[in-house]
């Protein structure tokens, strides 16, 4: 028995070097760090095209024309779409928002939120994959760093290698070109803000001020940094939507997923040998879906919080199979149950009307149409209605009551308006100041107006009233509340 136990080899369990800890502090009282992180790793993405990456590169030249050419498009004597902060106004082609019109933008995000979550209900993170500035202006950073210092390959054997003046060259030209990349980006972010002509011009001439010039630098170090550096960093780490994203996720969602039954068991064989005598799966094990992904993963590991779902790797798959005369689909967009209970295409979208896409939808569709609704009934001018603080009520020559109210009369149109204002509430009130007044186009104005009622015609107190403000053009009318005080 004890020949036998003296055979039968020791299990030692082996843990990796850099979580192990030491048994015992040294002798010397030397402290030793000891990390818990696995240290970061630099992902090479490797260039590859197909059917989802024509997709993404119609996104990013969708996204970047909108992006860059709107500040450019003038609409009759302004910019287009300028978010004018100085004057409080929001010009969006032919609309002009106030900050009153605050309402709007709670509509807008509220829309932005329900179709993303329609969108990842449906078909996961196609948001990230395809049209977030993190994503996009990735795919631009990594087009222009292949452009300067070649493909996949020759970049890794370059950085492995020592320093030397063709490496020194190639970064150089690299970094050059995101910067300039990035500072544009940046000026045309300022130029939603300010004039992109007005603020082209003081660029030219270095009259530049603080604010504009740091905002201009800040976006485009921050777009340097995220699409140059950070990468799939960001998407890992710090952008909260990979977090929260499997709440919306179910097994009807569509997803990038790796059939692992028809893969499995994979390895390399040659193109001639049969898959079936070898006891093989599809899968030729050639990590090819591993290198071009942008965040690292290997989606045959399963759904992964880190895949965003750009269809880099079933581009890829797809080309490996025609090499080696298999059927496409190994890696694909589908779904849990699609992959496990055998659907067919037709099947797979038959569940996509399921409940949580019905509410979703049925949400965003009535948001759409009461922005919609609302928007078309929008008066094209805004009146704002305050007491004049100076004067609350005072009796005025003839033995009438008088109370002074100051209204804001905004015109939201791009023509000169003429309005006429007028009050109910107290019998025999009248507007005793000038009842019209004039505004340019998209001018705002603060009117002082007085209005007096006979002395009886009201008990002493506070009595509701009316402001009617018509368009003299008859373009609208509205009715605003306030309260007549009549002294004891």
């Amino acid at each position: 028995m004890s020949n036998k136990a003296e055979q039968e080899p020791k299990v030692i369990p082996i843990i990796p070097q850099e979580v192990q800890a030491p048994a015992a502090a040294p002798d010397d009282g030397e402290e030793v760090m000891v990390s818990l992180y696995a240290a970061h790793k630099t992902i090479y993405p490797r260039s590859v095209s197909g059917l989802f990456s024509n997709w993404r590169w119609g996104m990013v030249w969708l996204t970047q024309i909108i992006y860059y050419g709107l500040p450019w498009i003038d609409w009759g004597q302004r910019q287009a779409v300028l978010f004018d902060l100085s004057a409080r106004r929001f010009y969006i082609f032919g609309l002009v928002l106030y900050p009153q019109d605050f309402i709007y933008l709670t509509g807008l995000l509220v829309i932005s939120a329900f179709s993303l979550f329609l969108f990842t209900a449906v078909a996961g993170r196609l948001w990230c994959g395809y049209a977030c500035p993190q994503t996009v202006y990735t795919e631009i950073f990594l087009w222009l760093e292949k452009l300067a210092e070649g493909d996949r390959s020759a970049r890794m054997r370059r950085d492995s290698g020592p320093w030397n003046a063709e490496r020194i060259a190639r970064k150089t030209a690299k970094h050059t070109m995101w910067l300039l990349v990035a500072l544009w980006t940046g000026f045309t972010f300022v130029g939603y803000f300010i004039p992109m002509r007005q603020l082209g011009s003081v660029f030219m001439q270095g009259q530049m001020s603080a604010l504009e010039t740091f905002w201009a630098f800040f976006y485009g170090f921050a777009t340097y940094g995220n699409a140059g550096f950070m990468r799939e960093q960001v998407c890992k780490y710090m952008c909260p939507y990979a977090r929260f994203q499997s709440a919306m996720f179910d097994k009807d969602t569509l997803i990038v997923a790796y059939d692992k039954e028809r893969g499995e068991p994979r390895g390399a064989r040659s193109k001639k040998a049969d898959p079936v005598a070898l006891n093989l799966g599809a899968c030729v094990d050639c990590s090819l879906c591993i290198q071009v992904c942008p965040t690292g993963i290997d989606i045959r590991d399963g759904l992964q919080y880190e895949c965003i779902g750009c269809g880099a790797c079933a581009d890829v798959c797809d080309g490996v199979m025609d090499k080696v005369g298999y059927a496409r689909g190994l890696v694909k967009y589908s779904t849990e149950n699609a992959v496990n209970l055998h659907w067919t295409r037709a099947q797979t979208l038959r569940h996509v009307l399921r409940p949580r896409v019905l509410l979703y939808s049925a949400i965003l569709g009535t948001v759409v149409t009461a922005m919609a609704v609302s928007l078309s009934m929008r008066l094209p001018f805004k009146v704002d209605v305050v007491r004049d603080r100076g004067a609350m009520a005072r009796e005025v020559e003839g033995g009438r009551i008088e109370n002074v109210f100051r209204l804001q009369v905004m015109n939201a149109t791009e023509s000169t308006q003429r309005y006429h204002i007028a009050a109910e509430g107290i019998e025999g009130m009248v507007v005793a100041s000038d009842p019209d007044v004039t505004l340019e186009s998209t001018q705002s104005r603060w009117v002082p107006v007085r209005l007096q009622i006979p002395f009886g015609a009201a008990e002493p107190g506070s009595h509701p009233i009316h402001f009617e403000i018509s368009a003299v053009d008859g373009s609208g009318k509205l009715s605003e509340k306030s309260a007549f005080i009549v002294p004891r």
